[in-house]
């Protein structure tokens, strides 16, 4: 067994493509899990034995093992100060952050159900028929999941709109957190490894995780 020394004086954080790790898919998996638990609390935690036990569930050295893993994949960081949860409600904070995401490029939010929490850039008409075609294209990829993991070996649920050269014209990203399905609706060529992909899911979990 390797043998792993926790550096002291770091706070444990999802990394921006941790964070979309964790809530692409339903399925759970031991560093899923322990990457939702971490978002599940409203400031990132010391890195101790004992918080890396109880964010784990684990026995020492396979909680040693599960986090070397997720840094193997650039899943977490170590920061030098611990990062709190975007304050305030939904309704300020998610526009906020969907701006962030957008650049320059226009973003929305929506349910499995086909409505909208955010959006920013599109007009209210707009957005209301993005999100419902985000729905429609989230229980199209549901029905054909057998052939896209199975026969395809594609690990990926995002669906796009692309351009003759093969840039995305307009992306649709599920987000899986607790029992509910989200979609990212980005406009442009995506730019996921940013802050606000962690703020983003970060905030779902907390307000809708299980």
């Amino acid at each position: 067994m390797p043998q792993f020394e926790l550096i002291p004086g770091l706070f444990l954080a999802p990394t921006p493509a941790g964070a979309y790790y964790a809530a692409s898919s339903p399925e759970q998996t031991p560093l899923r899990q322990t990457l939702l638990t971490l978002m599940s609390a409203d400031a990132t935690p010391a890195l101790t034995l004992e918080n890396l036990l109880a964010l784990t569930d684990q026995e020492e050295n396979e909680a040693l093992s599960t986090l070397h893993e997720l840094q193997s994949q650039h899943l977490v960081q170590g920061l030098g100060a611990a990062r709190s949860l975007p304050k305030g409600t939904l309704e300020k904070v998610l526009p906020e952050i969907l701006a962030e995401l957008a650049g320059r490029n226009k973003a929305l939010l929506a349910d499995e159900q086909g409505f909208y929490l955010a959006s920013h850039g599109f007009s209210h008409e707009l957005a209301e028929e993005l999100a419902g075609l985000s729905a429609d294209l989230g229980n199209l990829h549901e029905r054909h999941q057998r052939l896209i993991s199975g026969g395809l070996s594609l690990q990926t649920s995002a669906w796009a709109m692309i351009s003759a050269g093969g840039n995305s014209e307009i992306g649709f990203w599920p987000l899986y957190i607790g029992p509910q399905r989200f979609v990212l609706i980005l406009t442009g060529l995506p730019n996921l490894n940013q802050t606000a992909t962690l703020d983003l899911i970060w905030t779902l979990v907390r307000r809708y995780g299980r």
